[in-house]
């Protein structure tokens, strides 16, 4: 049986990879009585961590929204594509999260391990992130077409579009500055949505 911590660790890791767990299937997965893995939830929710449960014979739990967002736990593919995500923003691939990216990607350098540090470095020989070379796009534009996209609104766009918001850098995979199959955008300027 795992110590406490590494425990707890396992059980967030659990908690975090989808939305709904029966207790039973956690006390298997962990190895533990289901009586443990309420001990385990109880001490979570003494941490900080927001775990919501449903009572029952097939109650369960799921990690709710904090106020604040606790640790996260990745695998060693997610952290790798968490840096070279923030490395790509980092050098100006969406206009105005430059400095945040930054930020972000400093903490998680610090902590990284030294097998990814290679794989990231392996990664980043390979890839040459030059600003212009790629389409940029505003934070806010993208953010109100996400939205969009997301509620599956309609985001009207008005104007002579700037350099930043063209078409290619918000529109679809097919070019068409579709959101989704019912929902379309005009690709005249930035939306208004």
């Amino acid at each position: 049986m795992l110590q406490t911590s590494a425990r707890l660790l396992r059980l967030l890791s659990l908690l975090q990879s989808r939305p709904d767990w029966p207790g039973a299937e956690l006390a298997e997965r962990m190895e533990v009585t289901t009586r443990t893995v309420r001990r385990d939830v109880d001490r979570l929710r003494d941490l900080g961590y927001p775990v919501e449960s449903t009572p029952g014979t097939a109650g369960g739990y799921r990690l709710g929204v904090g106020a604040a967002l606790p640790p996260l736990l990745l695998d060693d593919d997610e952290a790798v594509a968490v840096v070279v995500g923030l490395r790509g923003s980092a050098a100006g691939w969406v206009n105005g999260i430059e400095e945040s990216s930054l930020r972000a990607l400093s903490k998680i350098e610090m902590i990284l391990p030294s097998r990814l540090r290679h794989r990231v470095s392996s990664l980043q020989s390979a890839i040459m992130l030059l600003p212009g070379d790629c389409p940029v796009v505003d934070a806010a534009l993208l953010t109100a077409l996400a939205t969009a996209c997301r509620t599956k609104a309609c985001a009207s766009a008005t104007g002579t579009p700037p350099a930043a918001s063209s078409p290619t850098a918000w529109s679809g995979r097919d070019g068409t500055g579709t959101c989704s199959p019912t929902t379309s955008t005009e690709t005249t300027g930035a939306p208004s949505a």
